[in-house]
């Protein structure tokens, strides 16, 4: 597919090739809101892409819904979003997305009440809802609540492993004086395809949230997650498709409170994106929001996550760094990556401090450093220079 050279990125959806970063890329339409965050992707069997996140006026605000936007295979731009939810009364967020095996995808998202006199954060209020949708994203059923236990929220779409068990990641929101800094991580479980749940506690995780399971094989997943104290990413370890799991420890990763998205490669590498920053002075047990969400990296492991040696920075937002990064670079965060049916490999990410959401689309090997020749036209299936 080619795409014409990247003159800035124009916010209805058209693609660009970034020569300099080896990418193709694009801001999805935003439609008629004011700002969008936390996106999520998925790839369908015709070879489509949707990519759903939260948009409205601004995160905990009732006026907050679940949009979906789709880029049809072969196409040139994303479509103008459609929008998934809309409850009056409660915050819509955080969504993810899941090709479930009767074909169907599912919009799973949290559910949170409105802001009240006294309360900024809501989180504590959370359900877990789903919608479906039968012809690829462009219209849904109603909701649904699929965990009603108040305090619930998610962000990686549900994972099916080797054995057939389905595992949800969530954590626990609580309304208590240390805040954000208590949420514990937990697993939803389902051994008859979604129909019942029960849940496995990580323990001594308060703290260690937004967890990202990912399979290694022989029943042993790893889990990697946010620290609300901003230090690092942390990683927990199951040996049995998930019913126990380690306590959380710090991986080599920095981490600035803020979400990762993790996932294992078809070339058996796991790869981490997230913001390669942390707090200062990160202080044991307090959440920490240093607001440092720029560059967006992407880190690959070859060792099963003991050690990170390739990182590449794919988004660099205005190119400041060091300590000009907080005050003069605009917020790209909360990255969401994929791998393709063709191998290719897909990010989102909320863009410009939730102006709108970027995706871009790139191999293995430009996170590891290999360049192509060019002819002047670019295309992303070809084959690696070495």
């Amino acid at each position: 597919m080619d795409y014409p050279l990247l003159p800035g990125l124009t916010p209805d959806g058209r693609i660009y090739q970034n020569p300099l970063m080896d990418t193709v890329e694009a801001m999805l339409p935003p439609g008629p809101f004011a700002s969008a965050h936390a996106p999520a992707l998925l790839e369908l069997p015709d070879g489509a892409l949707l990519c759903a996140w939260f948009a409205g006026s601004y995160e905990g605000s009732a006026d907050v819904s679940i949009v979906c936007a789709r880029l049809d295979k072969g196409a040139h731009r994303w479509s103008e979003p459609v929008r998934v939810s809309r409850d009056p009364h409660r915050s819509e967020q955080n969504p993810s997305l899941f090709l479930s095996p009767a074909g169907e995808i599912w919009a799973m998202y949290t559910a949170q009440l409105d802001r009240m006199e006294g309360k900024d954060n809501m989180q504590f209020t959370s359900v877990v809802r789903r919608q479906r949708s039968t012809d690829g994203g462009r219209s849904w059923s109603e909701p649904e609540v699929v965990f009603p236990r108040e305090g619930t929220f998610c962000r990686q779409p549900i994972q099916i492993l080797s054995n057939g068990r389905w595992i949800f990641a969530n954590w626990l929101c609580t309304d208590s004086a240390s805040g954000l800094s208590g949420d514990p991580t937990v697993f939803q479980l389902s051994d008859d395809q979604g129909k019942t749940w029960r849940q496995a506690d990580m323990p001594h995780s308060s703290g260690r949230v937004h967890a990202n399971v990912v399979e290694l094989g022989g029943g042993r997943l790893i889990a990697f997650m946010r620290s609300r104290e901003a230090d690092f990413i942390y990683c927990s370890r199951s040996p049995d498709y998930g019913e126990h799991w380690s306590e959380p420890e710090a991986t080599p990763l920095p981490n600035n409170n803020s979400s990762i998205s993790a996932l294992r490669l078809r070339s058996g590498r796991l790869a981490i994106a997230y913001n390669p920053t942390h707090a200062p002075d990160p202080i044991p047990g307090q959440a920490a929001w240093p607001g440092l969400r720029c560059p967006v990296a992407v880190a690959l492991s070859e060792d099963e996550g003991l050690t990170w040696p390739m990182i590449r920075h794919m988004e660099l937002g205005e190119g400041f760094v060091g300590a000009e990064n907080a005050t003069n670079n605009r917020q790209y965060e909360y990255p969401f990556l994929m791998q393709g049916a063709d191998g290719l490999l897909h990010l989102a990410f909320a863009y410009q401090t939730r102006r709108g959401v970027k995706w871009m689309s790139f191999r293995e090997e430009a996170v590891m450093g290999a360049r192509r020749e060019r002819s002047g036209i670019y295309n992303p299936t070809a084959a690696v220079t070495r």
